[in-house]
């Protein structure tokens, strides 16, 4: 059975997206960061992908990158209140469900997708939610080395007394990037 894996790269002050709700200053690595073998290796292990509507609306035209160069190839559970009308139909290994009731439903349906696959949670607020549910079996946090100073912070709302950590891995996976890689401790 697969893990259950919550990610995302933040500033070194904490924040995941900048006042303005932009990425781009966390990510100038991010052909390096393509490229790298842990990156690789985590796309190849990934079975389903768990996003909020939030980063599904976010990450532009959905009609765009819901295609072949999307690094996820697999099944795509997007958390919602709302699904919308319209949605890419996917091409025969990326496909779209919204799953309106809630995070243990997502999780649920993405692991039985997943197989013996990982799943990867993406986005603040769906991890949030997955870590309060305590349904995270590791936390990848890539640190870069730059200062936002006000954005949306990862760890903004979390029962943090219900969370213990233990590091089980840290690398540099580009020059710029330092990846650490946390087990829930359950």
């Amino acid at each position: 059975m697969g893990k259950v894996i919550a990610g995302m790269t933040m500033s070194l002050d904490g924040f995941v997206n900048d006042s303005n709700k932009n990425v781009e200053k966390l990510f100038p690595d991010f052909a390096q960061l393509h490229d790298a073998p842990t990156f690789q290796g985590m796309i190849k292990n990934t079975g389903a992908v768990i996003m909020g509507r939030h980063v599904y609306d976010g990450m532009a035209d959905p009609f765009m990158w819901a295609n072949e160069t999307y690094e996820f190839q697999t099944p795509i559970f997007v958390l919602t209140h709302t699904p919308p009308t319209k949605y890419p139909k996917g091409n025969g290994k990326l496909s779209f469900t919204f799953v309106t009731e809630g995070i243990e439903g997502a999780i649920s349906q993405a692991k039985k997708a997943a197989g013996n696959k990982d799943v990867q949670v993406v986005g603040a607020n769906t991890i949030q939610q997955c870590l309060n549910a305590r349904r995270v079996d590791e936390l990848q946090i890539d640190i870069m080395s730059v200062l936002l100073g006000k954005g949306l912070k990862l760890f903004e709302n979390i029962v943090t007394d219900k969370i213990k950590l233990e590091r089980i891995k840290i690398e540099e996976t580009t020059p710029i990037r330092t990846s650490m890689t946390f087990r829930l401790i359950k």
